[in-house]
């Protein structure tokens, strides 16, 4: 794929699949993300490209970096971004059972680092949860924790918003995101704001203190 060359698929989301990578050149290993084939339409394939503009402008270091993008000769979107040797603090949760509450706090400092960053330029992530937050070894260090996924990003500065109340979203009514972290006004009103991540990042909270979720329903309905 270009200087990539792909060694295999290491994981699927909704919106694409990652693979590992090592760039030809520099043989640095890369987690190369592809929009999935069975996912068509203009305006998916707008929402991933803007996924790798946003988060590319991010340098906080509890943020993942983004190294490259473009098409393949069949004209698949792609991108290239930092390579995270670790597990997502979901899975540690439900390998391991609930985080004692000194490492809650350490993972939610480092989520809040990315945040703010994304927030003063504008970006509200919607997407904030467990799963989307990586226990990683990088530079040296053995337990650094990266934000991951700003695929349903929405710049609020292109709304003209600079007080962080919620803001109508284009795809109005429309559920975007995950559920069981979103943020009532979300999944009520369709509309988001900076607060809205902080609520997530609140209920992502929760579960690592505890190993559940914080409402027990069976059908987004009961949101």
């Amino acid at each position: 794929l270009g200087q990539y060359e792909i060694a295999g698929r290491i994981g699927s989301g909704a919106m694409g699949e990652v693979y590992l990578a090592r760039h030809a050149l520099l043989e640095r290993p890369t987690a190369v993300k592809l929009l999935r084939p069975d996912i068509t339409g203009e305006a998916i394939l707008e929402r991933f490209e803007q996924e790798v503009r946003q988060t590319s402008r991010l340098t906080h270091p509890n943020t993942v970096g983004i190294f490259d993008y473009g098409h393949t000769g069949e004209g698949v979107f792609s991108y290239a971004m930092e390579y995270l040797d670790g597990a997502d603090v979901r899975e540690i949760v439900k390998r391991d059972g609930p985080m004692p509450a000194s490492r809650v706090i350490y993972v939610l400092s480092a989520a809040c680092g990315a945040l703010a960053e994304a927030h003063q330029k504008g970006i509200v992530h919607r997407d904030i949860k467990p799963a989307n937050i990586m226990r990683c070894e990088q530079g040296g260090e053995v337990d650094v924790a990266k934000t991951l996924d700003f695929g349903l990003v929405k710049n609020l500065r292109a709304y003209a918003s600079a007080t962080g109340e919620p803001i109508a979203d284009d795809d109005e009514k429309r559920i975007i995101g995950t559920p069981e972290t979103m943020a009532p006004e979300a999944i009520r009103e369709g509309g988001v704001s900076r607060l809205s991540d902080l609520y997530s990042l609140a209920v992502g909270g929760y579960f690592l203190l505890t190993g559940g979720p914080i409402f027990d329903v069976d059908t987004v309905a009961e949101f």
